[in-house]
């Protein structure tokens, strides 16, 4: 499974780089803290895919980087997908680095 780590995340967020965010966190998590980009909640990512961008690189976060591993299994299990990453650690490591 390709990951990334929140600087790395940061770096193409400052560098203005294409490429898809998605939270599959819930709507009230997503309200509390997020880092941007769609929210589609981790139950719902299935019957969403058709969201997920396959033409440039989709970054998938939560909070522990536990239900984005999840996401990017059921994913990759029912279709062709190659560009999806999992952010290490999700929003609490992003809060960690950045001290938010």
């Amino acid at each position: 499974m390709n990951s990334i780590t929140a600087a790395e995340l940061k770096q193409k967020i400052d560098n203005a780089e294409d490429f898809q965010l998605i939270d599959v966190r819930e709507a009230f998590e997503h309200e509390e803290f997020n880092i941007g980009g769609l929210q589609i909640p981790l139950h719902e990512i299935l019957r969403q895919a058709q969201q997920v961008s396959t033409d440039k690189p989709v970054i998938i976060y939560c909070r522990k980087g536990i239900r984005s591993q999840v996401a990017i299994q059921r994913l990759q299990e029912k279709f062709p997908f190659t560009n999806l990453y999992n952010l290490i650690g999700g929003t609490e490591a992003w809060k960690k680095q950045f001290e938010v």
